[in-house]
């Protein structure tokens, strides 16, 4: 590869810069993020490690602008979030953010396409064209047999794979994961990270994981460590030493 394209490669994805977040608590604030600072590069898997209550999911919530911050700035692929209105976080976030939560949170009501689908129909893709997208992602991940099945139909390693697929079928440029491996056993836990690795070794794309499981650290290119609300730690993944 040429330093030109290595260099577009791992440009900086996400920047946060001295990032606070306090929420109401009577007279004296709780303090969720105290300046954060970090970078996420394009190409690159990075995970955000620490103990419960530092601040992990909250920085997420900033980053892709559903919460916002009291001081601070975050840019996603070079656009200020803070200087866009709610309409137009919202529209950025349905073109450039997928979402991958702990708990799946899909749709019991709808088929496993159906479910995929929905960022493509939140998008104003018609329906057919929609689900036609989702069945192709979901038959890559090896769902294609159950396209017409209901999540309750499906073992916790399926419905996250369904997860995985509503997170990659718009393309996003950002993929934000909390949690993935959680409910996951071991063996799904690698195959859902795998997958995920495959998405982030992609010229302007990023791939964010919030994880306790030391188990796929592994599969990190970067990692960052927090601690009461700031990132106290950040190196390489080969270079990271958890305590």
């Amino acid at each position: 590869m040429s330093s030109e394209k290595n260099s577009a490669l791992h440009s900086v994805a996400v920047r946060v810069d001295k990032v606070t977040k306090t929420f109401p608590n009577g007279d004296t604030p709780t303090y969720a993020l105290r300046e954060a600072s970090f970078e996420a590069l394009a190409g690159q898997l990075t995970m955000i490690v620490g103990p419960s209550g530092c601040g992990k999911t909250t920085l997420l919530s900033v980053i892709c602008g559903t919460m916002q911050t009291d001081s601070g700035r975050i840019e996603v692929f070079g656009q200020d979030i803070g200087c866009m209105s709610d309409a137009e976080v919202t529209a950025f976030r349905s073109r450039n953010v997928g979402f991958i939560f702990q708990q799946f949170n899909l749709i019991p009501t709808l088929t496993l396409v159906e479910n995929a689908s929905v960022p493509l129909i939140l998008q104003g893709w018609p329906y057919r064209k929609a689900e036609e997208k989702a069945a192709s992602v979901l038959e890559n991940l090896g769902l294609g047999k159950r396209l017409r099945s209901f999540p309750k139909q499906l073992s916790g390693g399926q419905q996250q794979r369904v997860a995985i697929a509503r997170a990659l079928v718009h393309d996003p440029r950002l993929i934000i994961c909390d949690e993935p491996t959680a409910s996951l056993d071991a063996k799904t836990g690698h195959h859902a990270l795998e997958l995920l690795k495959q998405s982030a070794c992609r010229q302007d794309r990023c791939v964010i994981v919030v994880t306790h499981d030391s188990r796929i650290f592994s599969f990190a290119d970067w990692i960052a460590e927090m601690e009461d609300g700031r990132v106290v730690k950040s190196c390489p993944a080969a270079e990271y030493r958890h305590a």
